[in-house]
């Protein structure tokens, strides 16, 4: 789909407020402590309907040079946040960000937690915990152990509510006769 047919799909919006959205995001992630340029750029890839954008649409909506579209692009891929795609029948790239990103996002965060782990229960040994610098690593461990079992229970019970509702929403489209969005009646 081009960019014309793009834009004539898509519903229609209030471009300022949907910049202060993105604006208001960016700033957020900004003071959670992710680079300024790569948190408009996310903010703006999750506002766009189908979670996409070129480089030059990036640049065009936040005002921003493709050198600094790129560095920010480089950045969220490489931390896992956004992805680059080519426009089918063209050179182009189109950066994406995909529809369970928050997911895949806390899922990784288990094998961070896991690594954490490892090198602070090798720290809490080599300090001894009898230490009260051991011990403080080893409750750290105890802490990462419990976040890292309650974040997979978490996520577990999110994978269970999405599938419920793809499957309420998969019934309620047969219910219809399956003929949603088809134009017939």
């Amino acid at each position: 789909m081009d960019d014309q047919a793009r834009n004539e799909n898509a519903p229609s919006r209030n471009p300022a407020a949907v910049s202060r959205f993105v604006e208001r995001f960016a700033a957020e992630m900004t003071e959670a402590g992710m680079q300024r340029t790569a948190s408009r750029v996310f903010a703006a890839l999750i506002a766009s309907d189908d979670a996409s954008l070129t480089s030059a649409e990036l640049s065009e909506q936040l005002g921003i040079s493709p050198a600094a579209v790129s560095g920010a692009i480089r950045y969220l891929v490489q931390v896992g946040m956004a992805g680059r795609e080519r426009d089918p029948g063209s050179r182009r790239d189109r950066y994406r960000v995909h529809n369970e990103f928050w997911y895949a996002t806390f899922a990784h965060r288990d094998t961070v937690l896991t690594r954490w782990e490892g090198a602070l229960r090798e720290g809490a040994e080599a300090l001894g915990r009898d230490t009260p610098a051991g011990a403080r690593i080893a409750e750290t461990v105890e802490f990462f152990e419990f976040v890292q079992e309650e974040l997979m229970a978490m996520l577990d019970r999110w994978q269970a509510l999405q599938e419920k509702r793809r499957a309420e929403a998969a019934g309620a489209g047969a219910g219809r006769g399956g003929r949603e969005g088809s134009g017939k009646a």
